[in-house]
């Protein structure tokens, strides 16, 4: 029987600890582990090995599956550029508060400080983002710092490292001793149900009871607690108001949950926000102060496992650090139910009319394609069970403001970080873990450019085995990097078309030339049948979508400054200027027409 080495162990103790599935790229400095790997599918050990076509899609697939699974995600690397390439993805971890371990292999230790090829300081390089980062200097040092590694990730919700030199992946595994020095280990992560101290919870009732306005503000951290979010909103009478990471914590078919705030909101939390007495965050640090209550206008409580996000955007009154289901469970035994009830019925009639506006704003005319129809269609027919990612480009705009998840349904993107590409490595984390759900990827093409198309070359690979074959990548294809267009105009600036136009391609031709469905998508006459084919398809769909990059996305409220930037931009000469402003008094347009409407109707 061959002895065992560092890497069998470290792949036995990942598995010992339930992690079944790691997604990395190799290559000679995590060569020994990749060995191992090889080693261990060969004799059958429960787990698997996804490789895709670069690391940094690694390290997005453990960051998404952390996100999709609620376990730890495991990405590994081999060393120098291949670590260095892992960075982003980790940080989109770090930031939007996932457990992920990533195992990076390193130059030998007799190299260590000789500028060896591919040699980094990876403890240096990873010190920012990593919550733990440690080198295995010794075979018997290999269980606690793996065991360690990963019971920091979990409890802190955070990357960590482990950094593995060449030769000591090779190594033969040792015990650690009962000896000075040497510390001993076991598996079990801690848990994270925490419940704040009886006097906090009492403060936080009676600020909560006091108010006759009370705003939710719901976010990533409250997954697992819809329940409870629902009847905290119930017995208040409040409404509720989710981030981008939370949406689909709350039902999107909710009368009184407005869906987003921000830019990418709607105008019922804007009011909601800009007019509550009282605002509840829960498991939520929404960044943008300038849509929250002026400050002293409303009495604050936040529920937050991190007690760094407490008090951090806004002057909270009571602030209880513990888990969004077990706080609010707490908190409901001490709330009385309000009986007024024509705060939340505001909210209920604010949100009918918001509605009518993105209906309408869909089905305003565009050349040749409204991207919001493409998402409201989609809206109209996402199937049960459905899980829908979208790009940090324009894609988050529409997926925001006409995409309604269902009780069975699950979203998400990048958030905090908001890295363009997260989109694809997201649908497929999401599909490997839960292959028996349709799964929907909404990307832009220049996202899709960068490096989501290259893992069609996973998909490709990979699809049947999915129990669920439908997979569907919906590329909005505009030759526009649009988000970033409609930045620079809001700032003042025309669109640079030299950094702006994206080189145009057929995206469904290049899906047939790998055997997969290609949609083209050029007449908006076409998109509703073009999603019931793709929904009704066999296996993997690519839809090219041919999109109009002037659409503007229209905040909920527009700033006097906001409205004299854009002017400003067209002045100096943006080469669409007669698109923008055509498009932009359409949707404008569609917007009062629906108000006014809607406000005729309630009239009468």
């Amino acid at each position: 029987m061959a002895e065992t080495t560092v890497s069998d162990f470290i792949i036995d103790r990942l598995i010992a600890w339930d992690l079944h599935r790691f997604f990395g790229y190799p290559g000679d400095g995590i060569g020994g582990f990749d060995g191992a790997l090889e080693r261990a599918e060969r004799s059958g050990k429960d787990f698997r090995y996804i490789r895709p076509t670069h690391e940094e899609i690694a390290a997005f697939l453990a960051t998404a599956h952390a996100k999709f699974t609620g376990e730890a995600g495991v990405c590994i690397a081999t060393s120098g550029p291949g670590a260095v390439h892992l960075l982003n993805g980790l940080y989109d971890a770090r930031m939007d508060n996932q457990p992920v371990l990533a195992i990076v292999g390193q130059q030998a230790r007799v190299s260590i400080g000789t500028d060896f090829q591919q040699q980094l300081d990876l403890e240096r390089l990873f010190q920012d983002v990593a919550g733990y980062v440690e080198t295995v200097t010794t075979p018997m040092q290999a269980q606690t710092v793996l065991d360690r590694a990963l019971r920091i990730a979990t409890a802190d919700r955070c990357p960590t490292v482990v950094i593995l030199p060449a030769d000591v992946q090779d190594e033969p595994m040792e015990e650690p001793a009962d000896a000075h020095f040497v510390s001993r280990t076991g598996i079990g992560r801690p848990s994270t149900r925490l419940l704040p101290p009886a006097d906090e919870l009492r403060r936080a009732a009676e600020v909560l009871g006091a108010g006759s306005k009370v705003a939710m503000l719901v976010g990533a951290g409250a997954a697992g607690a819809t329940d409870e979010v629902l009847a905290v909103a119930d017995r208040l009478g409040a409404g509720i108001v989710t981030s981008l990471l939370g949406k689909d914590v709350v039902p999107g078919d909710v009368p009184h949950h407005t869906q987003q705030a921000g830019l990418l909101g709607s105008r019922p939390s804007y009011d909601m926000l800009k007019n509550c007495d009282t605002l509840l965050m829960i498991g939520c640090s929404f960044p943008y102060t300038e849509f929250l209550p002026a400050t002293g206008q409303a009495r604050g409580v936040q529920i937050d496992l991190k007690a760094q996000n407490l008090s951090l955007r806004y002057p909270m009154e009571v602030n209880l650090l513990g888990d969004a289901r077990s706080t609010l469970g707490a908190l409901l035994e001490l709330l009385e139910r309000q009986s007024d009830r024509s705060w939340q019925q505001g909210i209920v009639d604010g949100m009918r009319e918001w509605d009518e506006v993105t209906g309408r704003l869909a089905a305003t005319t565009a050349d040749p394609t409204n991207p919001r129809y493409v998402f409201q269609e989609l809206n109209e027919r996402l199937p049960r069970r459905a899980i829908v990612t979208a790009d940090a480009g324009s894609t988050a705009d529409w997926y925001g403001q006409h995409i309604r998840l269902g009780r069975d349904m699950m979203g998400s993107l990048s958030g905090s970080l908001a890295s363009m590409i997260a989109a694809m490595p997201y649908a497929l984390a999401a599909k490997f873990a839960h292959p028996d759900r349709p799964v929907i990827c909404t990307i832009g093409d220049g996202a899709f450019q960068m490096l989501g198309m290259n893992e069609l070359l996973t998909v490709k690979r990979h699809w049947q085995e999915w129990e669920d074959p439908r997979f569907i990548v919906m590329v909005l294809h505009n030759d526009d990097l649009t988000q970033v267009s409609w930045e620079m105009r809001e700032a003042g600036d025309p669109r640079y078309d030299t950094s702006q136009l994206v080189e145009d391609m057929d995206y469904a031709g290049y899906a047939r030339l790998l055997g997969l469905t290609g949609i083209r998508v050029e007449d908006p006459a076409d998109v509703g049948p073009a999603w019931d084919r793709a929904l009704a398809a066999d296996g993997p769909v690519v839809l090219d979508v041919l999109t109009d990059p002037n659409v503007p996305p229209l905040p909920p409220h527009v700033t006097l400054d906001q409205a004299r930037s854009m002017a400003q931009s067209l002045l100096k000469g943006d080469p669409a200027e007669r698109r923008v402003i055509v498009e932009s008094a359409r949707s404008v347009a569609a917007e009062l027409f629906a108000t006014a409407k809607h406000a005729v109707t309630r009239d009468r």
